[in-house]
């Protein structure tokens, strides 16, 4: 166990640590773990840097930054992470919400702003995309599905901390237990778009993210094709369906989704100005 030391102290030698072992955000990363241990606000390390840590708080600081010099993402060590400023209880069994994906809940309520009908969120993992449709748009009913039991449950404690009322969760594989002649005005997912192949899956945070919420078939674009295609049972007439996607995929699913008759098909950007949202409307065949 290190020397006792201040919280001043404790911050400086642990981001010099994360650093050193390649950690993207170090100083970042070692507040969060010492407020963590601490169990106080960042403003608390601003206002009393010369306070000296008790020995079971080192310790405590100590195991932390011990998990995380080994890769393991600091969300997972917490068992939180905030998006759109929401904080979600996340665990290794769903995905850690990404400031990417807010992307796609932009675009979603850009579309879906002026709609009435519900929502569907596939492959819901933490709530995360549900939750903030449903946070922003209190009179629709936003509906979650997670193939995983234990997914779906975390996704039911973070709207029951958040105390967001019109939001339901659903376990099963995608449509499964979508009851027939159900239609949505918006259906949004994030499925797994990575290919088995791509090496970026041997590399940081991603290391320990559920693999089965990673990868796909096809190149990385089974899910997108499967979800596309049933879909348009499932959608409103004029209903949007939008989905996240690997920076490299763009012109992919644009030709999957016009395929299978989806009009208006268009891909954003996210703010890296990669390609990350393609977004397209179905119309009723006549």
């Amino acid at each position: 166990m290190s020397p006792v030391q201040s919280i001043e102290q404790a911050l400086k030698s642990a981001t010099a640590i994360l650093r050193e072992g390649g950690d993207e955000s170090p100083s970042l990363d070692a507040a969060v773990l010492l407020c963590h241990a601490l169990n106080k606000p960042r403003s608390y390390l601003l206002t009393w840097p010369e306070k000296l840590l008790e020995a079971d708080q080192q310790a405590h600081f100590d195991a932390l930054l011990e998990r995380r010099i080994s890769g393991e993402p600091v969300a997972y060590i917490i068992g939180e992470r905030e998006f759109w400023s929401l904080p979600l209880r996340v665990s290794p069994s769903t995905l850690i919400p990404r400031p990417d994906t807010e992307r796609l809940v932009e675009v979603a309520l850009d579309k879906t702003y002026e709609q009435t009908g519900p929502i569907l969120d596939l492959g819901t993992g933490t709530g995360a995309i549900a939750l903030a449709l449903a946070s922003e748009l209190p009179k629709r009913q936003v509906m979650g599905v997670d193939l995983k039991q234990e997914a779906k449950e975390l996704a039911e404690f973070n709207a029951e901390q958040l105390n967001i009322k019109n939001v339901t969760f659903d376990q099963g594989s995608w449509f499964e237990p979508i009851a027939c002649g159900t239609k949505f005005a918006l259906i949004v997912s994030n499925p797994p778009y990575i290919d088995e192949k791509d090496p970026h899956l041997s590399q940081g945070d991603v290391r320990f993210e559920p693999k089965s919420a990673l990868v796909a078939d096809e190149n990385g674009l089974a899910d997108i094709r499967h979800i596309s295609d049933l879909a348009r049972q499932y959608l409103e007439d004029g209903g949007w369906l939008a989905f996240e996607h690997g920076y490299d995929q763009g012109e992919a699913v644009r030709q999957i989704m016009t395929n299978f008759g989806y009009k208006q098909v268009v891909t954003e950007k996210d703010y890296g100005e990669n390609d990350r949202v393609t977004l397209g409307c179905y119309t009723a065949q006549s």
